[in-house]
C-alpha cells in the first residue's frame, strides 16, 4: 500500500532541534520530488521544503532558509529534515508529501511544538 509515514515531532524550546522523518511504504523516494509542507492552527498549509528526485537539488522556504535542511537516504527509503534553531513560529503539523502523476500522496502528520 502506498504510504508515506511522519515522525520525530515533539515538545521544544527556542532555539532547539528536532529532525523529521518520512518513511515511503511502496514508493521509491529517490524517483520523486519529495516535499515538507507545514500547517499552523488558523493558516494554510505551506511548503517548507523539497529535494528532487534528479540531482537532490533543494528547496526551502524563506522562513526556514539557513536553519532547516532535507535530505535523503535511498538505502532505507526516507527523507529527513533536519530543523535547528527553532522558533515559536515554526510550531505546526508537519506533512511529508509526493506527487505521482495526478495523484497527491500525504502522511499523517506529526506535530512540532515550539515552547518555552
Amino acid at each position: 500500500q502506498l504510504q508515506l509515514v511522519e515522525s520525530g515531532g515533539g515538545l521544544v524550546q527556542p532555539g532547539e532541534s528536532l529532525r523529521l522523518s518520512c518513511i515511503a511504504s511502496d514508493f521509491t523516494v529517490a524517483w520523486y520530488i519529495i516535499s515538507w509542507f507545514r500547517q499552523a492552527p488558523g493558516k494554510e498549509r505551506e511548503v517548507v521544503s523539497c529535494i528532487s528526485s534528479s540531482d537532490g537539488s533543494t528547496y526551502y522556504a524563506d522562513s526556514v532558509k539557513g536553519r532547516f535542511t532535507i535530505s535523503r537516504d535511498n538505502a532505507k527509503n526516507t527523507v529527513y529534515l533536519q530543523m535547528n534553531s527553532l522558533e515559536p513560529e515554526d510550531m505546526a503539523v508537519y506533512y511529508c508529501h509526493l506527487k505521482r502523476g495526478l495523484l497527491d500522496y500525504w502522511g499523517q502528520g506529526t506535530q512540532v511544538t515550539v515552547s518555552s
